[in-house]
């Protein structure tokens, strides 16, 4: 069963909804509900394949271990708790760089769906654990927090701590009537993106060239059609996620905000994929800036933060894949941040007339043309076809 697109998904949706309402209007808890039927919706997930079923719960029982490891070294003062997290760390993160290096030889190389996901919450469990920020998570609270699953295949990537708070605050009956609602719309709204907006995305994508004669005009109305199938297919997941997290008495993050909006590429990224480019800003971005200013590795604040920028985008691209597509798509990133950056704090002609409604027209046509184009590097319409490789 597919998450989000089997008709099967929507069905096993229904009494899991019913009962969180039930358990909801009742004012009753519902965090061991949310825990079995998580769990019960991945296994059904999973059940397809045996191997896949047996790797992720061999990732639980990895990741609950490290995450009580950590946890005791840290309450308990040891004196190589650092040393030791970093280790935790990278052995949390390594099945993730292992799958990524293995399905470029062999596509059917052990693996699960959401992998990529649940990874960056595990190690931002981690990270919170030595930064003293998370103290009393329990092990079921840890593996609800993994394991929940409206967001468990395609985002959008939960915090811990809200999600914990969210488990243990009660909420009234109005307080669930009012998230019921909500995540009932996001829902809907999640539901036409996926069903309507993308597949007009789709069928524009496959009518464009078989209608528009020159090639290069063919060429920018599919990475247009692409960019849009992209943004519906993928806000539309995150959409369900959000509301059925909401049924669920659990906020789930928003994870788009109106991105074709933005006026620039920095605004881009704070409107598009919010958890991604968010945990990236908070988890690798300020870690680096601080390491990089407190060791002067860099002369000026201005090239360092122009070089997290670089990290973080690139790490991004190769969270998706390590391929040429996604690699290029997450270099191209940096480069654009890092000149966005560098012209707000230094051009004057931008301090002059970044208010004026002239200025924020042509900023905005020129941001879109670099978002396509982005798109266009992600889908594999640009890199693939100069190396031979195909779309």
């Amino acid at each position: 069963m597919s998450f989000y697109t089997e008709p099967a998904f929507f069905v096993a949706c229904v009494p899991i909804v019913l009962i969180a309402i039930l358990l909801g209007v009742r004012e009753r808890p519902m965090g061991r509900f949310g825990l079995v039927a998580s769990c019960a919706m991945l296994v059904l997930l999973f059940c397809r394949s045996l191997p896949t079923l047996a790797f992720f719960i061999a990732y639980m029982g990895m990741s609950v271990l490290l995450f009580v490891w950590v946890r005791a070294m840290f309450a308990r003062g040891d004196p190589h708790a650092i040393a030791r997290y970093r280790v935790a760390l990278a052995l949390q993160i390594a099945p993730l760089a292992i799958y990524k290096v293995g399905v470029l030889f062999a596509p059917d190389f052990p693996g699960f769906l959401g992998i990529s996901y649940i990874t960056f919450k595990a190690a931002q469990v981690l990270i919170e654990v030595r930064d003293g920020l998370i103290e009393d998570m329990t092990v079921g609270e840890y593996v609800s927090f993994l394991a929940f699953f409206p967001p468990f295949t395609s985002g959008p990537i939960m915090r811990s701590r809200p999600f914990v708070e969210d488990l243990r605050t009660p909420l009234s009956r109005d307080a669930y009537l009012d998230r019921l609602y909500r995540g009932l719309g996001w829902f809907v709204l999640g539901a036409v993106y996926k069903f309507v907006g993308s597949a007009l995305a789709q069928w524009g994508l496959w009518m464009v060239p078989n209608v528009v004669g020159v090639p290069a005009l063919a060429w920018i109305g599919q990475v247009f059609c692409y960019g849009m199938d992209l943004f519906f297919d993928f806000a539309g997941y995150s959409n369900m996620a959000m509301g059925l997290g909401l049924t669920l008495g659990v906020e789930v993050p928003r994870n788009f905000r109106a991105p074709f909006l933005a006026k620039d590429i920095k605004e881009f990224w704070d409107r598009w994929h919010i958890s991604l480019s968010t945990w990236l800003r908070d988890f690798v971005f300020m870690r680096f800036s601080q390491f990089a200013l407190s060791r002067k590795l860099f002369k000026s604040r201005l090239t360092t933060a122009c070089m997290g920028f670089m990290l973080n985008m690139v790490l991004m691209g190769a969270w998706h894949g390590i391929t040429p597509d996604y690699l290029v798509y997450g270099v191209y990133h940096g480069i654009m941040l890092a000149l966005c950056h560098y012209l707000q704090k230094k051009w004057s002609f931008y301090k002059k007339h970044r208010r004026d409604r002239w200025f924020a027209v042509a900023s905005w046509t020129v941001n879109m043309v670099v978002v396509f184009f982005g798109f266009a590097l992600f889908g594999g319409y640009v890199v693939s076809p100069l190396l031979g490789l195909g779309t």
